[in-house]
This record gives structure tokens, sequence and C-alpha cells, in this order.
């Protein structure tokens, strides 16, 4: 046999031995925690539904019902603005694209943005018209525009529902006007706001928007905490006899963005204060930990028949974990290898372990893919048969 297929195989039989050679982990271990203080239990609300999620890892810190299909309002506008904002952003309008007013959007019942029929109004005004004051008559106008008909629009609502996997929510019309198969979850609509604010950052600014003038009317927006809560910047409220009050808020306290909805509050105030409450819960008792960045070097394991004999390993996305604030907050790192050796060459992005992240508890919180963030070629000829002897003497 040749002596290069002679060290090859010799490296191969080698391979299942020097596995139990393997550095399994790469951390020190955590010091010990003192005894956790316990997150208490969500508050208690009147609502009928609520959920909070953190907007940038997806984790739920608290929920009621938030799978139970409900009315929705006036937060049926959420999804309008989104197939708006697709259309502004596919190209297919522009925010100063001129809308003729119908007939049918000026005799729209409900809230109002006061527009008259044949006027030419803006996007942007139209929008400001049904974020800001929520006018139906401004929803039915952007609607017609980017649907041809309101029956159209509606079709491209459902399916953009089923696109984003709002998989309990069904659109009957534009504006929210009670409709007997028109409904949605609490989770749903954290999904829904979730993706306007990661999708259409440039156009999010209209939900910060406090008062809008409009033919000399001047409305109020109707998230209230925008003027008593300086960390809310949004998003939007709805109420029917059947839906009851009900209000989607976002806001960011110290780059923590957390995303609320309540459904089927009793009263105005009630919505306001059960949503406060939620932020609250959310702010006072989670936080936001940066493990690492994309592409962060979290190890330089030895990589054998490699010219740089080492390669820089990461994960390819961020990984930020939402923790109970505390002594558990305290993480801590290891990677279990998917096998061992690490032999060149390696293309960039190849899967080589797992992050392991576990909390000041012991607790196991989170498990991350690591890759090569870089291409590892075989050394010369060299360098390859040393490294099979260091192998083949390891084993």
């Amino acid at each position: 046999m040749p002596r290069s297929s002679a060290l090859a195989a010799l490296s191969a039989a080698a391979l299942p031995l020097l596995a139990a050679l393997a550095p399994a982990t790469q951390a020190a271990p955590a010091p010990a925690a003192p005894m956790a203080v316990p997150v208490p239990p969500p508050p208690a609300l009147n609502a009928r539904a609520y959920i909070v999620v953190d907007y940038n890892t997806g984790k739920v810190l608290a929920a009621k019902n938030a799978n139970e299909k409900m009315p929705m309002a006036s937060l049926t506008k959420l999804m309008t603005a989104y197939i708006v904002f697709s259309a502004l952003k596919s190209g297919q309008l522009t925010l100063q694209t001129p809308v003729t007013v119908s007939t049918a959007a000026w005799r729209t019942g409900g809230s109002r943005m006061f527009i008259n029929p044949g006027s030419q109004v803006s996007v942007l005004n139209l929008l400001k018209g049904m974020i800001v004051e929520s006018g139906n008559d401004a929803t039915v106008a952007l609607a017609q525009k980017v649907g041809g008909t309101q029956a159209g629009f509606v079709t491209l609502m459902n399916d953009y529902a089923k696109r984003l996997g709002l998989n309990s929510t069904h659109y009957e019309d534009v504006d929210g006007l009670p409709k007997p198969d028109h409904y949605t979850t609490a989770r749903d609509l954290a999904t829904l706001a979730s993706d306007i604010i990661r999708d259409f950052p440039q156009y999010y600014f209209i939900f910060k928007i406090k008062k809008f003038t409009w033919d000399h009317i001047t409305q109020r927006n109707r998230v209230s905490l925008l003027w008593t809560d300086p960390s809310v910047d949004g998003m939007k409220t709805g109420y029917t006899d059947a839906a009851g009050y009900c209000m989607v808020t976002s806001a960011d306290r110290h780059g923590m963005r957390l995303v609320t909805v309540v459904l089927g509050a009793p009263s105005w105030d009630g919505r306001v204060d059960d949503s406060e409450a939620l932020l609250n819960y959310g702010y006072n008792f989670y936080e936001n930990e940066n493990v690492a960045a994309a592409r962060a070097i979290v190890a330089k394991p030895r990589v054998y028949e490699s010219a740089a004999g080492h390669a820089a390993v990461g994960p390819a996305q961020p990984i930020v974990l939402t923790v109970a604030r505390g002594p558990d907050a305290t993480l801590s790192t290891r990677i279990v290898w998917n096998h061992w050796p690490l032999v060149a060459p390696l293309a960039a992005g190849t899967p080589v372990g797992t992050l392991i992240v576990t909390n000041g508890a012991g607790q196991q919180v989170d498990t991350t893919p690591i890759v090569t963030l870089a291409p590892v070629p075989a050394g010369g000829l060299f360098t390859r048969v040393a490294d099979d002897i260091r192998l083949w003497f390891a084993s």
C-alpha cells in the first residue's frame, strides 16, 4: 500500500479514539450563584386576552388566552398597513402617490379622517389618517388603490396572513367593522406587529405621530401611552361592542423592545392600564443578554492538516436571549463539537459544533450551531504527513 494511503487509513482508524480526547467543552465553569429571586406571576388583568413578547428574541413573557380567536376591531388596520407598506417597498406606490377618494370610501361609517369624495389625497396622508386617526374612510381608499376593490384587498389580506404564519387569523373587511368570520388572536397580532417593525422600519414613524390635522380637523392618536410613557412609540387601538377595547403597543427601553397586545378590555382606561402593566412587568423582571454577535469568534480549535493550524468558529447569527433578572441572568457557554478532530479542508460555513448557553441556576437556555467563519484550506504535503503522524500517535 502506498505511504499516503496507509497514513490516511491509519488516520481514519484513529478518529473514533481521538473523539474521546476532544475538548468537548470550551468555557470556564460558571461561578456558584446565589439563590435566585423567582419571577412573580403576571399581573391579574381584566382583559379577555393578552400577551407580551420580547421583539428581539420572540420570547413570550406573559400571556392569557393568547390563542383564543376573537374580534379585532380596528387592529385590522395593522394588516392593511402591512400590505400598503409592502406596495411602497416594492415601488408599486410612493408616499406621494395621489389617491382619488371614492364615494364608497367617503360613505364608510365609524371613525373617519373626513376626506371628501373625488378629492385626491397622498398615500402618506391616507396612512396618517388610517393609523393616527383610525379613519375607516382612509383605510378603504388605500385598499381600493392597492387591491382594486375592497374584496380584492381582503383576498390579499388573507394571503398575507398565511404567508406570515398568522394561522388563527381571518379577514372579511379592511377596517375592522364587525363581521361574523373576522377574527384573530393576541399571539397572531403580536407576530404581525413585530413583522411591521422588522420589515418596514422606514415607515414605522407614522405610528409615533401623536396627532394629525386634515381639512382643519385635528385628531389625537388613540394610543394614549404615547403621551404618558416616553418608551412607547406605537402602535394601534380598536373598539367595537363585540371586540371590547383593544390595543397593540410597542415600547423600547434601553434597546429592549417589547410588544403587548390587549384584547377585550372592559374600558378605554382598562386597555391603557393593562398595556402599561404588561410593559412594566416585562421590563422589571426580564432583560436581554447579548451572548455573541453574528460571526463573532467564540473559539479557535485546532484543525489538523491545515495551513493555519487553527480555525475561527462562531455563530452565523447573533445570539440574544431574554432572561429573568437576577442571579439567573449570569450566563455561561460551552461548546460541544460535532466530531473530533477537525481535519482540513473545511469550507466557510461548515457546522462544527454547538454553543450551549446555561444560566446561573445551571439550566440550559439556548443551543446555537457554530460554523467556520472562513475557509480552512489544507496545508502542504509536509504539514499533512506530519499531522497524519500526530493523529496516529495521539490515538
